[in-house]
């Protein structure tokens, strides 16, 4: 009996359990989102995953307890690559993951790979807005729409991103203007989460807002917000010109992880088609595996638009590296522009 219980002690000390190889995972999403993938794997493969949840601060977690952590979760492109860009995670070499996720959704140097995507749409009011006096974000900057914009942090890194997106497509002098447009169209001060913006709308404080497409399926799904979603539309911007911008949540190999074989292939179960179908499902976000089904509440997405037809739509195909290294330029146009003030 002895014998046994310092096995087992001495598998937890070098990173293994009595029962098989243990991985630790850092995840800015929280657990109980993604526990039904992690069992299906655990069942799988026999290694279990142990996961930590952390809001902020991932990249100073994983500089301060080196080999503490083995792959990383996060739900924003701004985050993947400034760790990967301070050198904290391991480069792979994967057919699955090559095979499962398009070029555009991966890092050109195999340090991260997105595994989930969602769209920044126009949410707008179903009673004050009709669909086709709505195009492209660029639009948003037009006096016609002054005073009836609500819109969260413009340093919130969604917003952050769709902004560098916009610097890649148009350049600093057209992206500066479109933001001062923007900012002048704002019914109130930036504040609030994607989902206060919703509810401003339904509540008549704006008619339009920038938000993500995921959050109208979480409110669709709760009985407290579902008249908050019934009165908003979405509208997929740019359809006619790049695609509407894109955003994701990934992971990557922790370069100092104890456990990286065993890591990747918790990456690769996450690229695949049972558990890309479960995301889709539970958390009504866009597969990165092309032929994934969406969810039902995802495929009435844009119902009322022209040329969307069962959630699907035009996506921006811009590399998401190319946005991540226009991150500094999106928050100094930010700053000249005084978006928050």
């Amino acid at each position: 009996m002895w014998r046994k219980w310092a096995g087992a002690l001495a598998a937890l000390v070098v990173g293994t359990s009595a029962w098989g190889t243990e991985i630790n995972v850092l995840s800015e999403r929280q657990e109980f989102l993604l526990r039904p993938f992690l069992d299906r794997f655990e069942q799988e493969t026999g290694i279990e995953v142990n996961v930590s949840y952390l809001g902020k601060g991932m990249l100073e977690r994983l500089q301060q307890q080196p080999g503490a952590i083995d792959l990383v979760l996060t739900t924003d492109i701004a985050n993947l690559n400034a760790m990967a860009e301070a050198g904290l995670f391991q480069p792979y070499e994967s057919a699955i993951i090559e095979k499962n996720v398009p070029a555009p959704f991966q890092d050109p140097e195999n340090r991260w790979t997105a595994l989930t995507a969602r769209a920044r749409i126009i949410y707008y009011s179903l009673d004050r807005v009709q669909p086709e006096e709505l195009n492209r974000y660029e639009d948003l900057a037009d006096p016609k729409w002054k005073e009836r914009i609500c819109v969260r942090s413009g340093y919130h890194n969604y917003n952050v991103a769709l902004v560098a997106s916009l610097i890649e497509h148009h350049g600093e002098a057209a992206t500066r203007a479109w933001l001062e447009g923007l900012k002048e169209n704002l019914a109130r001060r930036p504040q609030g989460n994607d989902r206060g913006q919703v509810k401003a709308i339904y509540e008549g404080l704006c008619d339009l807002s920038l938000g993500n497409t995921y959050y109208m399926g979480a409110m669709l799904a709760d009985p407290e917000q579902q008249s908050w979603a019934n009165a908003v539309g979405i509208f997929f911007p740019n359809q006619e010109a790049q695609g509407t911008h894109m955003n994701v949540s990934g992971g990557a190999l922790v370069q100092e992880g104890q456990h990286l074989p065993e890591a990747l292939k918790l990456l690769e179960f996450l690229t695949e088609e049972e558990a890309q179908y479960r995301y889709a499902q539970v958390n009504h976000e866009y597969p990165v595996r092309p032929g994934t089904p969406l969810s039902e509440i995802v495929r009435n997405f844009g119902k009322e638009q022209p040329g969307v037809q069962d959630g699907v739509f035009r996506q921006d195909s811009l590399a998401l590296s190319k946005i991540a290294h226009r991150r500094t330029e999106a928050i100094q146009l930010l700053d000249e522009v005084g978006f928050d003030q």
